[in-house]
């Protein structure tokens, strides 16, 4: 377990390392029944191999899966949640993703259509004095390596409503994007699953990329 993280700062100062990868993201397992799995193949294994030639990042191109309440979770930088159903995180696994994101961590959520009402009252067991709000398209997770001017893309139609990027913010830090309505990791699967234009898929990985410099800079890199 690494206490304090200090994995954002030396994620950071790594980032251009060769050879032995020099750190490695996690795909979220959680209880309650939903598919915590939904896109693993590819989707995050993808993002990775995209920001490691594009970025100049190391990252272990397999990904890991770590359960909530596990203190395995203190080894990734950078978790990725999505799903379609039901969350239930217990007591304990509150807090231990709490003391997680408090120590440095990033939590990024992708709504995979569905997961938005059985996530929201989770997470609030995690941070109950905060509420998620809605990031300003000038918000600097929209303007890393690349610039999204109008926010999240929208990569697939659901309720015909606008992609949303809301935010815990702790104590000034973001620690958690919650991608809403924009279906980022079907658009970094494998083409063939999803038939998704090639720009289309260009733009949620680059969006993807931001969100991954974002949490190891944690801050405009500008």
């Amino acid at each position: 377990m690494i206490k304090k993280l200090g994995i954002l700062v030396l994620a950071w100062m790594l980032l251009t390392s060769s050879g032995t990868p020099t750190y490695t993201f996690a795909i979220l397992k959680y209880n309650g029944g939903g598919d915590w799995y939904a896109n693993l193949a590819t989707s995050l294994p993808n993002l990775i191999a995209f920001c490691n030639k594009n970025i100049g990042t190391n990252i272990n191109p397999e990904q890991a899966v770590v359960e909530v309440g596990s203190p395995d979770i203190y080894n990734y930088p950078f978790i990725h949640m999505t799903g379609h159903g039901n969350v239930i995180f217990s007591d304990q696994e509150a807090t231990n993703l709490r003391n997680y994101l408090l120590s440095g961590g990033f939590l990024h959520i992708d709504d995979n259509y569905g997961l938005d009402k059985f996530v929201r009252p989770q997470m609030k067991k995690v941070f109950p004095e905060l509420e998620f709000v809605e990031l300003p398209f000038s918000h600097p997770i929209y303007h890393q390596k690349y610039d999204f001017a109008k926010g999240l893309p929208k990569v697939h139609e659901h309720d015909n409503k606008p992609p949303q990027g809301f935010g815990l913010i702790y104590e000034g830090r973001l620690v958690c994007f919650y991608s809403y309505e924009a279906d980022l990791g079907d658009g970094w699967e494998d083409l063939e699953i999803h038939s998704d234009s090639e720009e289309t898929r260009q733009k949620a990985l680059r969006m993807g990329a931001n969100l991954v410099q974002f949490a190891l800079m944690g801050a405009d890199p500008e």
